[in-house]
């Protein structure tokens, strides 16, 4: 993936330098989408639901100036190159359809941090997106993980995660992301299980539709080894596969992101198409 040197986005926020607490958190449909995402990285949703509901103030103290190594400055360089890559994409297919696209921003932190309206972020959760502030947030010791263990290697592995949650911005901009929780507040567990399967394999579906674009419409230049890396990610981080190495069995009915079958599935369908259309996971019958 040739990316250094390319335009860095300035819609990135560093907090890396500061220092959070818990905050007060009464549960509700936040709650809930982080506990999938805890679920999604093998965590226990439990645990996660009841660190979020222990109180405290939410605050933010400086720990002094941020020092980074220098591969830490080289990582934080490539993600804001990732970052600017996915606005030139979307900017250009939102005009396409005479619309203006309205960023995200990336928010960098170590540990935890707060949100707006999505409660406290923290590292175990993986990287995640805040519909209430239109925010993604990666800890990028997240990085490690994909290597370590989810045997997701390369650069681009990262490159799907952060599209994948940019896929997400979309879908909130569409309104597809507020659609699906207000469903998911109507049903049973088991049916809001499946309108997440399918919100979520329309995000890898985006995540493709970037990797489609991205050589044409952004400076950044992807090859056939890193996109068989996102694939490797896709299939990686299949709710089948983390429950198998998580406590060794499969649970369908449990599932929040979709088999590694069909996130390899999506995210090729939206790199080999390049067709917004074709990503309806909604209406999908075999979903």
């Amino acid at each position: 993936m040739e990316w250094k040197g390319k335009r860095q986005s300035d819609n990135f926020e560093d907090r890396r330098g500061m220092s959070g607490r818990k905050m007060a958190f009464g549960g509700g449909a936040g709650a809930i989408i982080i506990a999938l995402i805890a679920y999604f990285l093998g965590g226990d949703p439990n645990q996660v639901l009841n660190q979020l509901q222990q109180g405290g103030t939410d605050t933010a103290t400086s720990n002094g100036p941020l020092e980074l190594s220098k591969e830490e400055q080289e990582l934080t360089e490539f993600v804001r190159v990732v970052q600017a890559s996915t606005e030139d994409v979307w900017s250009e297919l939102f005009k396409r359809q005479d619309e203006n696209y309205v960023a995200d921003s990336l928010v960098l932190y170590r540990e935890g941090t707060s949100t707006d309206g999505c409660g406290f972020g923290q590292s175990a959760m993986g990287p995640f997106y805040c519909g209430g502030d239109q925010k993604v947030y990666l800890d990028l010791g997240f990085n490690n993980e994909l290597k370590s263990r989810f045997g997701a290697t390369g650069e681009f592995a990262l490159a799907y995660v952060i599209a994948h949650e940019v896929g997400h911005h979309i879908q909130k901009l569409t309104g597809t992301l507020d659609k699906a929780n207000q469903q998911q507040a109507r049903m049973s567990e088991k049916e809001a299980n499946r309108i997440q399967v399918k919100t979520e394999l329309q995000a890898d579906f985006y995540a493709g539709i970037w990797a489609h674009y991205a050589n044409k419409n952004s400076e950044v230049r992807i090859d056939a080894n890193d996109i068989d890396a996102g694939l490797q990610a896709a299939a990686a981080v299949g709710d089948d596969k983390i429950q198998m190495q998580a406590q060794g069995r499969v649970m369908p009915d449990a599932f929040t992101h979709g088999t590694s079958e069909q996130r390899v599935y999506w995210f090729k369908k939206g790199f080999t198409t390049g067709d917004l259309s074709k990503g309806d996971t909604f209406n999908d019958p075999d979903l």
